[in-house]
């Protein structure tokens, strides 16, 4: 794993966090002015908001998982840098919630917005695509050292790929152009970070999982 590469991820996070107020400041311009133009409970927007918030969270979790169970600076480093992310953009998602006066939660199942109401069964607790299962949550906290770092890539290659197929959900149907924009910013940093992980698991003899 080259410095410089972690360094652009780095820098994807600092860019991330500087612009979380503007981004925050933009929807409320894009919405918050205009009552027909909030979106509802059931849309794509909302929908997008709360699914992906909680995607997000496994994703915080599994970060800081990592970082105690190896000294890898590579991984500990890009755990830090996704934790960072992924945290900023859920505080954002949220406050957008509450911006249009929505509920954080919905009696519909996840995905629902994006016409797959059913298909995410919840098993083990992965609520939606790409989630790790609680018992793949169980084994990452017994692993340590190289077999940690090498399962948490695998996850999180899992959790990058569902992620991006749900962003390119709300690139084609949210309404709201910032989170539009704040989706599709999401598949390129995700994928970019698929590519970086799929490097550092051919650096540890390992490869993704699908």
């Amino acid at each position: 794993m080259s410095r410089p590469a972690l360094g652009w991820v780095a820098g994807c996070a600092v860019t991330a966090l500087a612009a979380a107020g503007a981004i925050t400041y933009a929807v409320a311009q894009d919405s918050g002015g205009a009552r027909e133009r909030t979106p509802a409970a059931e849309s794509a927007d909302a929908g997008f908001a709360r699914d992906m918030a909680v995607h997000h969270q496994q994703a915080v979790e599994m970060s800081y998982i990592v970082r105690d169970r190896t000294k890898d600076e590579d991984v500990r480093r890009l755990a830090y840098d996704i934790a960072q992310t992924q945290a900023n953009q859920r505080g954002m998602m949220l406050g957008w919630l509450d911006l249009w006066g929505l509920p954080k939660v919905s009696a519909e199942p996840p995905m629902t917005w994006m016409g797959m109401r059913g298909m995410a069964a919840g098993k083990d607790g992965a609520l939606m695509p790409g989630m790790a299962t609680d018992t793949e949550l169980k084994r990452l906290k017994s692993l340590n050292g190289k077999q940690a770092e090498i399962l948490y890539l695998q996850l999180m290659t899992d959790h990058h790929k569902g992620g991006v197929h749900m962003a390119e959900g709300c690139v084609a149907k949210c309404t709201v152009g910032v989170e539009k924009r704040l989706a599709q910013g999401m598949v390129e940093a995700q994928q970019s970070e698929i590519e970086l992980m799929a490097g550092m698991l051919k650096e540890r003899g390992a490869q993704p999982r699908s």
